[in-house]
């Protein structure tokens, strides 16, 4: 059964090492965290899940890395300067300040109705760029990766000669100045994107936003959320954003309830047609910023030899939220019987931080101790992610470890490994926690079979 409240992920990630609260030591820096040794690791591993299936795994995505720091033009051209602020209130009793579409005419902190009148309150990190700060030069940290995707379009087509439909992906940092952080990792002000734009010819739009729906479903199946735990949002049309045709959002059950886990939008031509140069020329369909300053045309040869300016199907996935999704999903409580328990993480393999824990039952012993460090040594050489020494001495302390950090395979080195012949090991399962005797010789095929 998942997590039932966000307290008990937030107590497994301090105790174990997934995630911290950031400068905790001068009393944090709200709306930002830090991912510990666990938790990078099981960051990354989902990310590479993305990338995998998003970039390896299909020949009509490229990839990108851009950088954080943005020329203002960008996110003039795009509307963010205009556009990106969320309604704001203040207490007047308290201080407080909050999202206006987030309270019903109360201070939820001291219960006053006294409020502000809701005023616009600008999400976006400017920063000063080059040695005075005067005003005069500025950029800002990125609120999204997708704008640098369509400003790198054509240089993309131009250098992979890529013809519709195809996609450019990218995972990366962005910043929000959120009003009020919440939720643990779910909303914060740093925090990192998996982003694809899929480029398609105008009027197989819908097609594709279809299809691409039921491939991110099936994808979060896949890293172990459970259907029943997934919503399908359709955004009412009065409520799409100002740039968007149509609007999914797959939701997850959360602890602190069903909400945005990704969104998959159909953005039309307007993006490209604001980074445009000629709009003129471009038979646009979207109500787009002018723009005299752009000096590329962003369109692309369609199989009918006419310039076009593609619709986008955007899947945008907060790598963060899905973190605390699989970790929501995984956390399990068993009763063992007999007043004894576990908590175990029954992440999916390839998702798991640590994938082999080799165990020596003996930790002072030289022979064990030096038996283990070979057996790590040879299985890191499989590339099947980390294994790791488990060096605490008490063997029962160090399943129970593992159990609640999601380790798949534990492996005890034991007397029986170095007196007898051929070299064994016990392997311990995670989820059955059945043990069996496997010959040292055999464990790369052993894992490769297991994880690969």
């Amino acid at each position: 059964m998942p997590a039932k409240t966000m307290d008990q992920l937030v107590s497994l990630c301090k105790r174990r090492g997934f995630i911290f609260q950031n400068a905790d030591i001068y009393g944090g820096l709200q709306g930002v965290y830090d991912y510990g040794p666990l938790g990078v690791e099981l960051k990354n591993n989902l990310k590479a899940a993305w990338w995998r299936s998003m970039v390896y795994e299909r020949d009509d995505v490229e990839g990108l890395d851009s950088a954080i720091l943005t020329n203002q033009k960008v996110l003039h051209y795009s509307g963010h300067e205009d556009t990106f602020s969320d309604p704001m209130v203040d207490c007047k009793k308290c201080k407080s300040r909050f999202r206006a579409d987030h309270i019903d005419g109360k201070c939820p902190n001291c219960g006053s109705t006294e409020l502000t009148e809701p005023r616009p309150f600008n999400l976006m990190f400017k920063t000063a760029i080059g040695p005075v700060d005067d005003g005069s030069s500025y950029g800002y940290l990125r609120p999204e990766t997708a704008q640098a995707i369509f400003t790198q379009f054509k240089n993309v087509v131009d250098s992979t000669s890529r013809k519709l439909p195809f996609g450019i992906a990218q995972i990366g940092k962005s910043f929000r100045n959120e009003i009020t952080p919440r939720n643990f990792i779910f909303r914060v002000r740093e925090f990192e994107q998996a982003e694809l734009e899929y480029f398609v010819e105008p009027g197989e739009d819908e097609k594709w936003h279809e299809t691409w729906k039921e491939e991110r479903i099936k994808w979060w199946e896949e890293q172990g959320l459970k259907r029943e735990n997934i919503n399908i949002y359709t955004t009412p049309k009065e409520d799409l954003a100002h740039y968007a045709k149509a609007c999914y959002d797959i939701e997850y059950q959360f602890p602190h309830g069903m909400e945005e886990l990704e969104g998959i939008a159909n953005r039309t031509d307007y993006d490209l047609g604001n980074h445009t140069k000629a709009q003129d020329e471009m038979n646009l369909t979207s109500n787009c910023h002018k723009n005299n300053e752009s000096t590329q045309k962003l369109c692309i040869m369609d199989d009918k030899n006419k310039w076009v300016v593609p619709f986008v199907i955007e899947p945008s996935m907060g790598v963060d939220r899905g973190v605390l999704a699989v970790m929501t999903e995984a956390y399990t409580e068993e009763d063992l019987g007999e007043g004894n328990s576990r908590i175990v993480l029954k992440l999916k393999k390839h998702l798991a931080p640590i994938k082999v824990a080799v165990i020596p039952l003996k930790k002072n012993n030289e022979q064990i101790m030096a038996k283990c460090h070979e057996i790590k040594k040879n299985l890191l050489k499989l590339g099947i992610g980390r294994v790791a020494l488990e060096n605490t001495g008490n063997i029962g302390k160090a399943y129970r470890r593992h159990d609640e950090i999601g380790t798949p395979l534990c492996l005890t080195v034991d007397f029986e490994t170095i007196e007898q012949q051929p070299e064994s090991v016990t392997v311990r399962d995670r989820d059955t926690m059945e043990q069996h005797r496997v010959n040292i010789a055999d464990l790369p095929n052993y894992l490769r079979e297991y994880f690969l």
